[in-house]
C-alpha cells in the first residue's frame, strides 16, 4: 500500500481493522470465503442477551467486541455450565457495569478441543511463506488460571502450507489482496476431530508474537520488511524447529487503574545475574537510566523472553535458563509455556490439520 506522500507502509486497512475489531464482521467474512464457523450471536443489549441465554439453554463464551484495548480482554468470559446458567448469572449481576466497558459483545458457542492459531505476512498480493503456527497463553498463571490478558506467552514454529492453513487464511487471500493489506496477519482457532473452528482475526503485529517471530526468523529484519512494503514475493529463511517466548511482568499489570501499585513500580532496577547475557531479552515499557534498566510507564509489561530448540523441550529450556537471569521485584509470568506440545501435538496429528 503506497500513500500520497511516496512511503511504502506495513500496517492496518479499513478492511482488516474491522475484521479484527468487529467480531461479528470477521465471522462473517470468514463464512463468506468458505471457511467454517462456529454459531454465534451479536447484541448491544443485555437484556436481550439474557433472554437468549434462558430461551436458548448452551454453553456459550462471552466475548467483548469491537475496539477493546488488551485490558478489556479479561471480561471475556468461558461458561462451563452445559445449560449456560453460569453465564446467565454473570450477566444479570454485571449488566449495568458491562454495558459500558463492552457495549457490544458476542456469545459464541462452546467447542472443546486444541486452541492453535495459523498466520503469515502477506505482501498485498500473496502470502509469504512459511506459515506461523502458534499456541498462545492468555490466562495470567500457570496451569490458565486468573484473568484473560492480551497474552502471557507463546509456544509457536514456522511450517510450509498445512491443512490448517488451506482451510482457515488461505481462503482469505483474495480480500486481503482487494483491500491492499500488507502486513501480518493470523487466525486463532479451536480444533477438534469434528472440524475447524476460527475464533478472532489479528490483522498486525501480535505482541509478544512478533518478538517471538524474530527468535526463528533468519532474514536480517530489514531485508524482509522492506520487502514486504514494496510487495515483492520472497521466502523467509526461518528456523528449524521451535520458538517460545515469556512475558515477564509486574503486580502493576493486573492494577493499571490503582495509582499506588503503579508508584511502587516505578523506577524499579531490572538487573541481570550475567549483566553481558542478553540474548532472547526483547525490551517493553521500560528505560535505561545511567546504564540500568528500569520500570517505565503503567502497563507493567517489562520484558518478552524468548528462546528456541529444534524440539519444544529444548526451546523451553533455553528460555527458562534466560528467565532465571533476570532480577525485579514481585516480577511475574508463566512457568508453563508450551507444556501441553506432547498432547496437542499429537491429537493435531492425528485429526490431520499438521500435513
Amino acid at each position: 500500500m503506497t500513500l500520497n506522500s511516496g512511503k511504502l507502509v506495513i500496517g492496518g486497512s479499513v478492511y482488516t481493522d474491522k475484521l479484527e475489531m468487529d467480531r461479528e464482521f470477521g465471522q462473517m467474512e470468514m463464512r463468506r470465503h468458505g471457511i467454517n464457523i462456529l454459531p454465534q450471536w451479536q447484541f448491544s443489549n443485555y437484556d436481550q442477551a439474557i433472554e437468549f441465554i434462558k430461551n436458548n439453554p448452551d454453553r456459550y463464551v462471552f466475548k467483548p467486541s469491537g475496539n477493546v484495548p488488551a485490558s478489556g480482554k479479561g471480561l471475556s468470559f468461558l461458561g462451563e455450565e452445559d445449560d449456560g446458567k453460569d453465564l446467565l448469572v454473570l450477566l444479570e449481576q454485571n449488566k449495568n457495569v458491562w454495558q459500558k466497558k463492552a457495549p457490544v459483545f458476542q456469545l459464541q458457542k462452546y467447542a472443546s478441543g486444541v486452541e492453535v492459531a495459523t498466520g503469515a505476512f502477506f505482501n498485498g498480493k500473496d502470502f509469504i511463506m512459511p506459515v506461523n503456527i502458534n499456541f498462545e497463553h492468555k490466562r495470567a498463571f500457570p496451569g490458565d488460571i486468573g484473568p484473560f490478558t492480551g497474552e502471557m506467552g507463546t509456544l509457536m514454529f514456522w511450517s510450509k502450507p498445512n491443512t490448517l492453513f488451506k482451510m482457515t487464511l488461505e481462503k482469505m487471500k483474495p480480500a486481503l489482496a482487494e483491500s491492499g493489506y500488507i502486513g501480518y496477519v493470523d487466525i486463532n482457532c479451536i480444533v477438534n476431530g469434528k472440524g475447524i473452528y476460527p475464533l478472532e482475526f489479528t490483522c498486525r503485529f501480535g505482541y509478544p508474537s512478533i518478538q517471538i517471530q524474530l527468535e526463528g526468523i533468519l532474514t536480517p529484519i530489514g531485508e524482509w520488511l522492506s520487502k514486504l512494503a514494496k510487495g515483492e514475493t520472497f521466502e523467509l529463511k526461518t528456523s528449524r524447529g521451535f520458538q517460545v517466548g515469556v512475558r515477564i511482568l509486574v503486580p502493576t499489570y493486573l492494577a493499571k487503574n490503582d495509582r499506588e501499585i503503579v508508584e511502587i513500580y516505578r523506577d524499579v532496577p531490572i538487573l541481570f545475574k550475567k549483566p553481558g547475557n542478553l540474548e532472547g531479552v526483547h525490551i517493553e515499557d521500560i528505560k535505561l537510566e545511567e546504564g540500568v534498566w528500569r520500570v517505565a510507564g503503567e502497563s507493567g509489561c517489562l520484558l518478552v523472553i524468548t528462546g528456541s530448540g529444534s524440539t519444544v523441550t529444548e526451546a523451553r529450556t533455553q528460555v527458562y535458563s534466560r528467565v532465571k537471569n533476570i532480577m525485579v521485584q514481585n516480577m511475574f509470568y508463566r512457568t508453563d509455556i508450551g507444556h501441553k506440545w506432547p498432547s496437542d501435538s499429537d491429537k493435531l496429528q492425528t485429526w490431520g490439520y499438521l500435513y
